[in-house]
């Protein structure tokens, strides 16, 4: 199965302490709250400094999207500046974060995981022209950070993507992807088999 996520179709919604807000793209089971998801991917906006939610048992992934970055003091180990630099970073959800931003907002791609349940691999691809691409974990989502458009074909689908805009895909497949210039994140999703 193959899914088109079109950004232009989903809500922000607001954080509760006013510091940002928050996209939700894709998440499993459907309709899962913030209790009770597998695995959770989002488009949030950092408008202001101060703590992030703790989510016991999660595993999350940030990364740069759009803005200046922002520094992260996690547990109190020492500061992360999530820039241009060092455009990823993972924590576990039960960690204490504090995020610090300047004068303009940040926009990062967030990815969690239950890490009783699931596990995540996020990869960051510079696209020029046309290239090939292979899925290969339980889920995949290829969202398109940087670049006007994006094509997305095989030999029987053809999709169009715009910045911001997202594919799920489950189960293997080869694609084909075409674009002038684009930095797409590809997320693997591995359920876990006892």
């Amino acid at each position: 199965m193959t899914v088109l996520i079109p950004f232009a179709s989903l809500e922000a919604s607001p954080w509760k302490n006013g510091g940002g807000s928050t996209t939700e793209i894709a998440v499993s089971p459907p309709q899962a709250g913030l209790d009770t998801f597998d695995w959770r991917i989002s488009l949030a906006t950092i408008a202001g400094s101060g703590p992030f939610s703790v989510f016991p048992g999660i595993d999350r992934t940030l990364a740069l999207v759009d803005g200046p970055g922002v520094t992260l003091d996690i547990d109190g180990d020492g500061r992360f500046v999530l820039g241009e630099d060092e455009p990823v970073v993972e924590f576990a959800g039960e960690s204490q974060v504090i995020a610090t931003v300047g004068a303009q907002p940040t926009t990062d791609f967030n990815v969690m995981t239950r890490r009783a349940r699931c596990h995540h691999q996020l990869g960051r691809r510079s696209l020029s022209g046309m290239s090939g691409f292979a899925t290969r974990a339980d889920v995949t989502v290829l969202f398109l950070a940087e670049g006007d458009s994006l094509e997305v074909s095989s030999d029987d689908e053809r999709i169009g993507m715009v910045r911001y805009d997202a594919v799920l895909f489950e189960g293997d497949a080869i694609w084909t992807l075409e674009a002038g210039q684009a930095t797409i994140f590809i997320v693997d999703i591995y359920f876990d088999r006892d």
